[in-house]
């Protein structure tokens, strides 16, 4: 397997599993109260390791390439539905975590089974992290197809708009994409972040770009961490995950960091990892916790699958 897949795919699912049992808490209470380990039985009632929706449509996603040989927005619909009906690609069985959003879009998808890029919430209120969460794969799809830029728009675009289809939502996902592609060519996290800000945003409104203008013109790194919101909103959720990582020394750090920034502790700290398990590789993830995630085995397989994919 190719050691960067591991890292970070493992990073995310990890990450994941390690801010789940906190998810909603505040801040303040975790200030007082910090989470340094691999727990279970907080807000949700699941053992230690178990991971959220973030990781189950992101196997989903990957589980569609691997079997399609390609990015099929059909297959991939089909596959979130049957994690919504069915508890496909779920640590324990059960769904834990569905966004509101997510669940109306496939319930659109499975009431017309037509184009699921048209079945994507469009309005203004819909742009919580849903899509982002599990956009990762993509970075790796392009790097190994040689996308071109307008290519990987297109792409991040119609994976993102199965559930998420507003502008906000979409350009959130593909800075994520090309900074993850970026670190995975061997940038490092500080040389990354200023590439992302030297990609050329122009196919989005104004409107929209104003909206990412803090993380792209200023420099998100010397904020302090009350200037640092860690909401679902898809914009609090993707500086919260690029300034964890460029503030952090480690992977453990990072995850720990991360999720006890608070509000949506199991999506940052998801985000986060899929960053810093690329950065810092699968070997600066604590035994402990590789131990601990839910059905390792068969996550390793997916992600082995998923890297050995030559798409051709």
């Amino acid at each position: 397997m190719k050691l960067e897949y591991l890292g970070g795919l493992m990073g995310f699912a990890i990450g994941d599993a390690f801010g789940l049992p906190v998810e909603f808490k505040s801040r303040e209470e975790l200030l007082k109260n910090p989470v340094t380990k691999m727990i279970g039985n907080e807000t949700y009632d699941i053992p230690p390791g178990t991971w959220s929706d973030d990781t189950s449509m992101l196997i989903a996603t990957i589980d569609s390439i691997n079997l399609k040989n390609k990015v099929d927005y059909f297959d991939i619909a089909l596959k979130f539905s049957a994690w919504k009906n069915h508890a496909s690609y779920t640590a324990i069985g059960e769904v834990v975590g569905m966004g509101s959003t997510c669940a109306k879009a496939i319930d659109r998808f499975e009431e017309n089974r037509e184009d699921p890029t048209k079945c994507g919430l469009t309005d203004i209120n819909s742009n919580g992290n849903g899509s982002l969460m599990r956009i990762l794969p993509l970075a790796y799809y392009a790097l190994e197809k040689s996308l071109k830029e307008l290519e990987i728009v297109e792409l991040v675009k119609n994976v993102s708009s199965i559930t998420h289809a507003h502008e906000i939502s979409i350009m959130g996902c593909y800075i994520y994409v090309r900074y993850a592609m970026f670190l995975l060519t061997g940038k490092d996290k500080y040389s990354a972040y200023n590439m992302i800000k030297c990609v050329d945003y122009s196919m989005f409104s104004d409107e929209t770009q104003k909206v990412y203008e803090r993380l792209l013109k200023e420099d998100i790194s010397k904020l302090k961490i009350n200037d640092i919101k860690s909401t679902g909103y898809v914009l609090d959720s993707l500086e919260a995950c690029i300034w964890v990582t460029l503030k952090s020394e480690n992977y453990k750090e990072s995850i720990i960091g991360a999720t006890n920034l608070g509000g949506d502790t199991d999506t940052i700290a998801a985000l986060t990892g899929g960053l810093t398990g690329i950065i810092y590789g699968y070997e600066s993830i604590p035994n402990e916790w590789k131990d601990t995630i839910a059905r390792k085995d068969y996550l390793l397989d997916i992600f082995e699958e998923f890297s050995e994919n030559k798409y051709e």
